[in-house]
């Protein structure tokens, strides 16, 4: 819609407003500076005008230093001296000793005042501070005067004595007036000078704006599609130039629509898939457009992808071609630190590093067509399936190690059972002792279940939590109580068929490092028992002959720590990381040896977190091994102590 400009708001207004304020504001800057530069010359002209005479000032001091004669001789004196003083600018002089006595002064008025002390306080300073000084200012009139304070020094002795000071005041009326003069004549000068300007941006701005003006028709003639329009050209000149180009520009519009338009078919196909990595590619497989998460999942920057095949961005050019994508449009699964990787190979000297490591993208392609059916490049979308997978994985994992640790124990039952059958139970020693194999390895497939379904139930969060307020000083000892019986026990009876404890008979001493203060912790008692029995059994397991397992109770910033110490064979850097998932063992040959399922450090992992608290190892091989339960901790004035009989 072509709408009327206001006269004001054409560019034709505005470029001689900035020409005629450009103008004004040099003259008015250049008549500041002119101006300030008079002013400054003209009163420095007037203060060496209005400067008392050195020899005056010599005499006064004479007479302000004199001792022979009386104050009022001298006094009569310096009044004769200032009167002397013959400067029609000066309208006063007046003369302090250097006790802020006034000892004369050249105003018939003031007569009175001599041989008071001065009240004027800035004389005071200057005779204190041995410092000249001057100052401009106006009066109640309206009237400008100029003031000077000089001290008087002793000539004869010291330069640096000061016996009093000269006051001078002088009327600046007339300096000021020649300044406003020549002040009124320039501002007058200027207004004519921006007048004259004003006329010249007129004409200058009308020679710059009809063109622009018929370049602007001919662009609203193009915007109803009419290219047939041709814009005078007047010059030579960059708008002569511009209306060429406005003419050339009118002709290929038309065959640039259809361009056009398949463009913008393509950018809205690309616009519908932004919420995943997204690649536009033309009819060759060449990159056009790649938005910022495909960058991201790829490791590219823009200007390293636009251009180049989508083939090799992706890492699938030995797989698969443009035409197979084309027609087939396949699903695929792409691991973006291979492409990386495989981009480092091939690029030696410019090594790219990945940020991408373990990333697993699904790759979607849909074609871009024209109405006509031609295909004019496609689009794939990237979806991060990273964690779908890790979970798939781990799921096969789980079922794989579920599968694996119950069959072991059923093909042991099943041939001792076979042997059994054979035969073997007539057998008065091999009987009992196949009994209980087969019931040793029937206990390790219920525990196993057992844990399996804890462990299903605290991931699926339906676990009941039986949570009180316990005394944990007490609880922690009341276990470690039972291990001390434990180990007794095993010392004396050597009882090989315990469960709770290792097969070897060792000897063992559970050191308690408690913190003194009771320390009252919201938790499941059972579950949290289990917990610490697990670890305490693999510390018992692990230790060597004569080992001391450390137990430590502890509390660190709104935070109760307990700590386990062995001092066993430690777990290898590289283990430490997945003790805590599940079915893992660092010696698995050892592990089931001691009737281990591999569960129990997953389950403590989940109670502790399901108690919002944390556990970790710090452990080291040849060193043994220490396990930490971090739970959340307030300050209870009152609480409910645990009863360690129940």
């Amino acid at each position: 819609m072509n709408e009327k400009i206001r006269p004001f708001q054409s560019i034709h207004f505005k470029i001689a407003l900035v020409f005629v304020l450009l103008l004004l504001t040099t003259i008015e800057i250049i008549g500041a500076y002119f101006v300030k530069q008079l002013e400054q010359q003209n009163i420095k002209t007037f203060e060496d005008s209005v400067v008392i005479q050195p020899y005056v000032s010599s005499q006064l001091a004479n007479e302000l230093n004199n001792t022979s004669t009386s104050t009022d001789v001298a006094n009569r004196n310096i009044k004769n001296i200032v009167a002397e003083v013959d400067n029609s600018s000066i309208s006063e002089v007046q003369v302090v000793d250097n006790k802020g006595i006034i000892r004369g002064t050249s105003n018939a008025n003031d007569q009175g005042n001599v041989g008071q002390r001065t009240p004027d306080s800035e004389i005071k300073n200057v005779i204190y501070a041995n410092h000249k000084q001057t100052q401009i200012s106006s009066d109640d009139r309206g009237g400008s005067f100029y003031t000077s304070i000089t001290p008087i020094t002793n000539p004869s002795t010291d330069a640096n004595q000061v016996v009093g000071a000269i006051y001078v005041k002088a009327s600046m009326d007339d300096v000021y007036s020649n300044i406003n003069s020549i002040t009124l004549i320039f501002l007058t000068a200027s207004l004519v000078a921006g007048l004259l300007g004003m006329v010249i941006a007129i004409f200058i701005a009308r020679a710059i704006t009809q063109p622009i003006d018929e370049m602007k028709k001919q662009a609203i003639r193009m915007a109803d599609g009419d290219y047939s329009g041709q814009v005078r050209i007047y010059g030579q000149d960059e708008l002569g130039q511009l209306a060429l180009a406005v003419n050339n520009l009118s002709v290929r519009v038309e065959e640039a629509q259809e361009v056009s338009d398949a463009e913008r078919r393509r950018l809205d196909s690309v616009l519908s898939h932004m919420t995943d990595g997204v690649i536009a590619t033309d009819h060759r497989g060449n990159v056009t457009i790649i938005n910022e998460t495909a960058q991201s999942f790829l490791n590219l920057s823009s200007d390293d992808a636009i251009g180049v095949s989508i083939l090799s961005i992706l890492g699938i050019e030995d797989e698969y071609s443009l035409r197979d994508l084309l027609e087939t449009r396949h699903e695929m699964t792409i691991e973006p630190d291979k492409i990386t990787q495989k981009r480092n190979a091939d690029q030696p000297e410019k090594v790219i590093t990945s940020e991408t490591q373990d990333l697993i993208l699904h790759a979607d392609f849909s074609l871009i067509q024209r109405e006509t059916g031609f295909i004019s490049g496609l689009v794939c979308v990237l979806h991060d399936i990273t964690e779908q997978e890790k979970n798939d994985a781990e799921r096969r994992e789980f079922v794989s190690n579920v599968s694996h640790e119950l069959r072991t124990p059923l093909t042991s039952v099943r041939s001792y059972i076979e042997a059994l059958t054979d035969g073997a139970w007539q057998d008065p020693k091999l009987a009992p002792q196949f009994l209980s194999v087969t019931q040793e390895e029937t206990d390790r497939m219920i525990r196993m279940i057992n844990e399996l379904l804890a462990l299903s139930r605290l991931d699926q969060g339906t676990a009941k939590m039986e949570l009180e307020f316990v005394n944990l000083n007490e609880f922690f000892n009341y276990i470690l109580n039972r291990f001390d019986m434990m180990i007794k026990t095993e010392n004396e009876r050597n009882d090989k068929n315990n469960p709770m404890l290792p097969h070897e008979d060792k000897r063992y001493s559970i050191k308690r490092e408690f913190v003194k203060q009771d320390l009252w912790v919201e938790l499941d008692t059972d579950k949290m028992m289990q917990v610490i029995d697990n670890i305490m059994n693999n510390a018992i397991k692990y230790s060597p002959d004569g080992g001391v397992i450390t137990a430590r109770l502890m509390e660190n910033h709104q935070n109760v720590v307990i700590s386990i110490s062995d001092q066993g064979l430690g777990i290898p850097r590289k283990d430490i990381n997945k003790i805590f998932d599940r079915f893992y063992r660092v010696d698995k040959a050892r592990s089931r040896k001691q009737g281990g399922t591999g569960l129990g450090l997953a389950i403590s992992k989940e109670v502790v977190e399901a108690h919002h608290g944390h556990i970790w190892v710090d452990s080291a091989e040849g060193r043994g091994s220490t396990f930490y339960i971090s739970l959340p901790y307030q300050t209870y004035e009152n609480g409910d102590e645990w009863d360690a009989e129940d």
